[in-house]
């Protein structure tokens, strides 16, 4: 069976593609395609694909090209076996012990499997540990087809480097890796990619190396924070600035420009976990890998304890105290809130009886409930503060002048009795000290 006319049937119109999973990686490879070639987009959440196919993008990551798209939105699974190219892009996360929990990608093979048809390519997209795609998802695939792969059907591997909420480093201008089962289908993959990747794709000769790219660029990043986030933590200790440290250090030219903050989300804070267990299978303990994710996984409570030592210094009861937090999404303009550690703070706080309150505009409050069990206020109903915890960088939060900030404290405190945590350090520090009110930031 041949399977090097599949790109030159989408481009003609006899083929189709078909994207499972339309979350933020798989909305917008589904959009993009349809520019170009026709397009099935499928998830099991029909309340999500009911919206996409009513113009309403929650991801926000496809914004007004939603209304326009051609995309052929549906929860109907049998759909699957109009395309020829099918592109898996299922989340992957952790449990609560921090191993892989495949569940959704071995959901995604059987349904798949059961409506595959012969002739096609399979591409996974979603992250996992070298070796998951060909050893667990091709024989599920098998099992529920009744078809050979390498026979009657491919597979592929191309890792997502989606990057939410970013408007710069968007699909089309981020170089694709791409991999395939033999040389015959990592052509067509790449080719098929090639449509819509302005950047280019790299091909690497196989798929557990396109597996282990996705893992260990993220773990490198991943390491690389946490030590800036051990920086901050030695900083405070010797009170010194660790911002003014770093603006330093970066005048060098090979300074990496990392900065100390929250590692949440459905990658950074993920990925390295399954490299690391897929490392111990081996024998191999990691020593660096996991050491980073501990810090980073402690800054959340690093950052509630430094704001009630602040607000025992200012004068203030913090079990009294009002406490408001600005944000809760996992990063900056964004309403993806898995994983995020704006949580950990929430909770550290908890402990001490302080029960913050929470806004963010971005984030969905329905998803933020029955998530993290915390209740979002909105904005105009935020009550004036002691303590405030600007966590996330909204553009909102961020260009709010230091007027504006002062306005969210209770009147009858004193400028020194204001405290106010910066924890992306969005805010100059000549305006804080002018401020006169009481500040600390990461």
């Amino acid at each position: 069976m041949e399977f090097n006319n599949i790109y030159q049937g989408l481009i003609s119109g006899k083929e189709k593609l078909a994207l499972v999973g339309l979350g933020y990686v798989g909305m917008p490879i589904a959009v993009e395609f349809a520019k170009h070639i026709k397009v099935i987009g499928f998830d099991i959440n029909e309340k999500r694909v009911n919206e996409y196919a009513n113009g309403i993008d929650a991801t926000n990551e496809v914004g007004e090209a939603i209304k326009d798209t051609t995309v052929d939105f549906t929860s109907d699974p049998t759909k699957l076996k109009e395309a020829k190219f099918i592109i898996v892009a299922v989340p992957t996360p952790v449990n609560d012990d921090t191993t892989p929990d495949l569940k959704p990608v071995e959901g995604a093979s059987r349904m798949v499997g059961q409506n595959l048809t012969p002739g096609s390519i399979i591409v996974f997209e979603s992250t996992v540990y070298p070796g998951v795609t060909e050893d667990i998802c091709v024989p599920i695939i098998e099992k529920e087809s009744g078809l050979k792969c390498g026979v009657d059907w491919k597979i592929g591997y191309s890792p997502e480097r989606i990057n939410p909420g970013d408007a710069v480093h968007t699909l089309t201008n981020i170089v694709k890796v791409v991999s395939g089962m033999d040389e015959e289908s990592a052509w067509e993959i790449k080719k098929v990619y090639d449509i819509v990747i302005k950047a280019g794709t790299h091909p690497v000769s196989n798929i557990k190396t396109a597996e282990a790219v996705k893992v260990i660029e993220n773990s490198q990043r991943d390491v690389n924070i946490a030590f800036m986030n051990e920086v901050a933590m030695i900083c405070n200790l010797m009170k010194i600035d660790t911002i003014e440290v770093l603006e330093g250090m970066n005048t060098k030219w090979n300074a990496l420009g990392f900065k100390p903050g929250l590692v949440g989300g459905h990658c950074i804070g993920i990925d390295p976990y399954y490299l690391t267990n897929a490392a111990e299978k081996l024998g191999y303990h990691s020593q660096i890998i996991l050491s980073g994710r501990k810090i980073n996984d402690s800054v959340g409570a690093f950052v509630a304890d430094a704001a009630i030592k602040e607000m025992i210094e200012a004068g203030l009861a913090p079990k009294k105290s009002t406490v408001v937090i600005l944000g809760i999404t996992f990063k900056e303009n964004c309403p993806d809130t898995r994983n995020s550690k704006v949580v950990d703070i929430i909770m550290r706080l908890k402990e001490y009886d302080i029960n913050p309150i929470v806004t963010d505009s971005w984030a969905d409050p329905e998803v933020a409930k029955c998530e993290y069990g915390v209740e979002l206020t909105a904005w105009k109903d935020v009550p004036k503060a002691d303590c405030v915890i600007v966590a996330v960088g909204h553009n909102e939060y961020r260009s709010m002048s230091m007027m504006q900030l002062k306005e969210l404290f209770k009147d009858e405190l004193a400028e020194e009795e204001k405290v106010l945590v910066d924890v992306k350090s969005l805010y100059r520090m000549d305006e804080l000290r002018a401020s006169g009110v009481r500040f600390w930031r990461l």
